[in-house]
């Protein structure tokens, strides 16, 4: 299955001063990613930038070898992507809890993610944190990794932008939770990555129109989601990235 079409963007947003979202990928290995950080200015930005690079790094070193020993997780019934995909995340994790460990409170930073990696016709996708990702098919839209956040533990009636803090995070508690989803690719799915910027000031409904209208391209219709989203009254920073097949 062949990726036709390609599109991401990040923004600070309307009124923040500092980015701590980011989107990294690497073709060749057909490897993307979408981070949610915290941790404030110099902080959270930092720390996006960091595990951008060490997520990358040891998955290209585990999925180009077919025969590499999986150091930190393995689990036969998945692919060879998904296990190097959560190798490389839990490696992450530990790299960056152990420096927080030895940090005051107000000098700690972690990150929400979704890495996605294919396997020919096979998509495998490791969320962590409050962003989320959605499947697009013939006029049809699912989510496939949920967001981990306070929403799902409370049906308070506080403000919508403290319902998306995450519940779990690289670099949060000793244990990384996660969730892990493979979807089989037909021709004309789409899939939207995205962080608590954008589909948090969204419906379904919303989301669904974007990916099922003409569009010049694949850019057109992130900016599209990144403008909406402002509309609604966004306040955080917010990044997104479709994959078209």
């Amino acid at each position: 299955m062949r990726l036709k079409a390609y599109a991401a963007q990040t923004h600070q947003g309307p009124y923040l001063q500092v980015n701590e979202d980011g989107y990294d990928f690497d073709f060749d290995n057909d490897l993307f990613m979408v981070l949610d950080g915290f941790g404030g200015s110099g902080i959270g930005d930092r720390a996006v930038e960091k595990l951008k690079g060490e997520i990358k790094t040891f998955y290209t070193q585990l999925s180009d070898d077919p025969n590499a020993t999986m150091p930190l997780y393995y689990n036969p019934r998945n692919l060879l992507e998904g296990n190097a995909i959560l190798n490389s995340m839990i490696n992450a994790h530990q790299n960056l809890y152990k420096s927080n460990s030895e940090k005051p409170v107000n000098q700690r930073a972690g990150s929400s993610v979704v890495v996605a990696a294919r396997s020919d016709s096979l998509l495998v996708l490791v969320g962590v944190g409050n962003c989320c990702a959605y499947h697009y098919r013939q006029g049809t839209l699912s989510k496939i990794i949920v967001e981990d956040t306070l929403k799902h533990l409370s049906k308070g009636q506080f403000d919508s932008r403290f319902r998306t803090s995450p519940m779990n995070a690289i670099g949060m508690y000793p244990e990384l939770g996660y969730q892990m989803r493979e979807v089989r690719l037909l021709e004309g799915d789409k899939v939207l990555l995205m962080t608590d910027g954008l589909y948090a000031y969204l419906s379904e409904e919303e989301i669904l129109h974007h990916l099922n209208r003409n569009a010049p391209d694949a850019q057109e219709r992130v900016n599209s989601l990144l403008k909406l989203s402002n509309s609604h009254g966004n306040l955080d920073n917010q990044t997104a990235m479709i994959l078209e097949f």
